[in-house]
């Protein structure tokens, strides 16, 4: 079939949309009309930055939208059903048997090699075939193919083109508060970074009972927006550590911290404004640098954790989002602006300045 999708073509820091073709869908497939898809850093990165992740691709990974077709072998939804895309998983390794589909064995070529498991691709255009099934759904686009595994169905009441940027940043923020921290009434938090994935940390923590949360972030206006969501203190970032300023809010530092950044400095501070027993948990990390890390002070009782999607299982967490959402506790709309689709390069460069917190492409 014919859509418009998004290609990302070597070269072109921006994917621009072109009319391809769309094939499938195969037994465990599922057929997705996009309503509307969130707009990530992973996109922006994996456009112009990330070297692995091969071109010409449709790239997008937050996708919302209505089941169209299902495969043969596809009894988890059926046409109509609204439904938000995920992160593709193998569902039969240790991680995904236990629960814990995030720290799929898997994970990395299934969400980031662009094609199906037996290499083949259904997007093609141009003359050529083209990449898709980025994160298992390349939701840049009018329609998109994932599979059984990554596709959450959600409840018809609740607004689907504001729902894709669960799949990914903001259950990935709420997540590590409440799947991976398993934050306690009465426990500090300090979140550094507060864009998506941060400033949901900080609604989560505020729902998980935290006592104190703090925010850091570089940017003026994401600091106040913080403090409406759920922040007790924030810290204006500059060139130079801010956790002698932190401890001093604090006292004995946090008993978590969460960094978003991936920048060395800013992982040092997380782990530096730790009180004993306390843990930093980090979402993505500098490419090709070692951080330092003060071992000493880790025999305190302080851990370090890398952690993925939230340690988020889909389909049992965005159903509770949508509910958080829905009574007023987790209002992410509060950070999302909409774009047409047709203006992704105006959403890109948006994102890139840190103009809009977090894209929306709308479909309709």
């Amino acid at each position: 079939m014919k859509i418009r999708a998004a290609v990302a073509r070597e070269g072109n820091p921006h994917p621009q949309f072109e009319d391809v073709e769309l094939s499938g869908p195969r037994a465990d497939e599922v057929l997705v009309r996009m309503v509307a898809t969130g707009v990530c850093h992973t996109d922006l990165k994996a456009a112009s930055v990330f070297a692995f992740v091969p071109k010409p691709v449709v790239l997008g990974h937050e996708g919302a939208g209505v089941v169209e077709q299902v495969g043969a072998a596809v009894t988890k939804v059926v046409p109509g059903d609204h439904v938000v895309l995920s992160f593709a998983y193998c569902g039969h390794c240790r991680s995904c048997r236990e629960g814990e589909p995030a720290y799929c064995h898997e994970q990395f070529a299934l969400n980031f090699f662009c094609n199906r498991p037996d290499h083949s691709d259904h997007l093609s255009g141009g003359g050529g075939p083209i990449h898709g099934d980025f994160f298992g759904q390349s939701s840049f686009a009018t329609f998109a193919m994932a599979t059984e595994h990554n596709v959450v169905k959600v409840r018809k009441d609740a607004p689907l083109e504001l729902l894709g940027p669960l799949g990914c940043g903001i259950q990935t923020g709420a997540g590590a508060i409440l799947n991976d921290f398993k934050i306690r009434p009465g426990q500090s938090l300090a979140v550094f970074g507060v864009g998506s994935v941060g400033l949901s940390a900080v609604m989560a923590a505020q729902v998980a009972g935290a006592s104190c949360i703090i925010a850091v972030d570089r940017h003026p206006h994401r600091l106040e927006l913080a403090r409406e969501l759920g922040a007790h203190g924030t810290v204006l970032a500059g060139g130079e550590t801010v956790a002698p300023e932190i401890m001093q809010l604090t006292g004995e530092g946090v008993d978590f911290s969460l960094d978003t950044s991936g920048a060395p400095q800013v992982m040092r501070d997380a782990i530096d404004v730790l009180a004993p027993r306390g843990t930093c948990g980090f979402v993505t990390g500098p490419v090709g640098d070692l951080l330092g890390v003060p071992v000493r002070n880790l025999l305190l009782g302080r851990k370090i954790r890398g952690i993925i999607e939230g340690n988020s299982n889909p389909d049992l967490f965005i159903p509770l989002l949508v509910d958080l959402f829905m009574a007023g506790r987790l209002p992410f709309d509060r950070f999302v602006r909409f774009y047409d689709h047709e203006k992704i390069a105006e959403a890109f460069a948006d994102a890139e300045s840190g103009k809009t917190i977090k894209p929306v492409l709308r479909f309709v």
